[in-house]
């Protein structure tokens, strides 16, 4: 494998229960895209989101352990880094870059945009209120507290990026995106983003549905100083969708490892199958995560997604 000095590839689930198929099918991919590329290969836990974690971390990082995968240093939390998002939220803002929205959902489909801004995109309604309409706004609101939104600086463009696997990357107008919500979670665009640049991660593997989110993440990057395109590689893959097109999930039968190691269906079966899906063996061929390593070339990945079909 190349020698690289520096740079880390990464695998980042959410502990809301436990990985499925379409899930280890990104992690091996992240996997053999940093293991091939002479990176080291971190795994972070994205805790966040507190109602919904399951508890289902540690069953999460035995599965990839099972189907073959290893990593280097011990898995992050992210819930473990609220210091780091709270310093990137305050520069932001030392910048004149956040606000405060106290707009719920509703409000935000209800009102009119802009005619050619995406479906759900942020109207900025609270953009340019007046002191005391905020201090309105909070009374009006309470007990809940405002969201902190990205004041996108007037006249920027969207960026601009190449995907490993989707190619050239054109995109349009960014709307003022939520850093921190009501509750007091920070949103997910801008933890990944400071996560990833503290973790030295200058590769991001993951499935191709989070490719909407990476230009909000770039430009974040870059309004924080932090790495970005082209110094910072990105790949989105393919899914893995269940019977009737729709993305993989329970209600599609035995998706889990332990769900089909109970139907008698081994991990190593598992990434024997998994390999044939990425044109990396044949079907029913005995495999280890090193051979396939050695057979793996991204120029030849599969582009379209994969339609598991239940035994």
């Amino acid at each position: 494998m190349p020698v690289r000095a520096t740079g880390a590839g990464r695998y980042a689930p959410s502990p809301s229960g436990d990985l499925h198929l379409g899930n280890l099918r990104t992690a091996l991919l992240a996997w053999l895209f940093a293991r091939t590329s002479g990176r080291r290969f971190l795994i972070r836990i994205e805790d966040l989101d507190r109602a919904r974690d399951a508890g289902s971390a540690l069953r999460q990082l035995d599965d990839l352990a099972e189907l073959g995968l290893d990593w280097d240093d011990e898995p992050v939390l992210q819930s473990a880094r609220g210091e780091d998002h709270a310093a990137a939220i305050a520069q932001l803002a030392d910048a004149g870059l956040v606000y405060e929205c106290f707009c719920t959902r509703k409000d935000i489909l209800a009102a009119p945009t802009a005619p050619h801004a995406p479906p759900g995109a942020y109207p900025g309604t609270c953009r340019e209120l007046s002191l005391a309409e905020r201090e309105a706004a909070r009374e009006r609101i309470l007990p809940r507290t405002p969201a902190l939104r990205l004041r996108v600086p007037a006249g920027t463009a969207a960026p601009q990026y190449t995907d490993r696997v989707l190619g050239d990357q054109l995109h349009g107008e960014i709307d003022d995106f939520v850093l921190r919500r009501g509750d007091g979670t920070v949103a997910y665009n801008l933890a990944v983003v400071v996560d990833d640049a503290a973790m030295g991660v200058d590769q991001i593997v993951r499935g191709d549905d989070l490719a909407p989110s990476t230009p909000r993440q770039i430009l974040l990057q870059r309004l924080l100083s932090l790495p970005s395109p082209p110094a910072l590689e990105y790949a989105h893959v393919p899914l893995v969708l269940g019977p009737t097109g729709k993305r993989l999930a329970k209600r599609d039968g035995a998706v889990t490892l332990a769900e089909l190691r109970a139907g008698g269906v081994s991990a190593a079966r598992v990434l024997s199958e998994l390999a044939a899906s990425l044109d990396l063996a044949r079907a029913g061929d005995v495999v280890t995560t090193a051979q396939l390593a050695e057979r793996f070339d991204p120029e030849l990945l599969p582009r379209g997604p994969l339609i598991w079909l239940p035994a």
